[in-house]
């Protein structure tokens, strides 16, 4: 997401709906891996849900940023994709995480 950021820095230097949606997904996307890295320093089971929670959160802005910039065709389709794709798998990875943390 930060070299998506970058590319569109550089190359939609006039467009400011694209370095909306840009700044939009960099916060979204780097929040995930700040609030993992937090999670792993939580005090309780209950708080390291909470934060799993909140990854899901940014990781739903991010798609949404992610599939607006592709519906408006500001980026190449196939680097949003496989951006998109990564973003599915790890929403499925904390969905599981959860359902073990909680034991079910």
């Amino acid at each position: 997401m930060i070299r998506l950021y970058t590319h569109l820095q550089k190359t939609c230097l006039f467009d400011d709906a694209a370095m909306v949606l840009a700044k939009q997904l960099l916060r979204s996307g780097t929040s995930v891996a700040a609030n993992h890295r937090e999670s792993k320093h939580s005090r309780s089971k209950a708080d390291r849900i909470a934060k799993f929670h909140i990854m899901l959160q940014e990781l739903e802005e991010s798609a949404l940023w992610i599939e607006l910039l592709h519906e408006h065709q500001m980026a190449r389709a196939e680097g949003l994709q496989q951006l998109l794709d990564e973003t599915d798998q790890l929403i499925s990875i904390f969905v599981a995480s959860i359902k073990t943390l909680r034991g079910s």
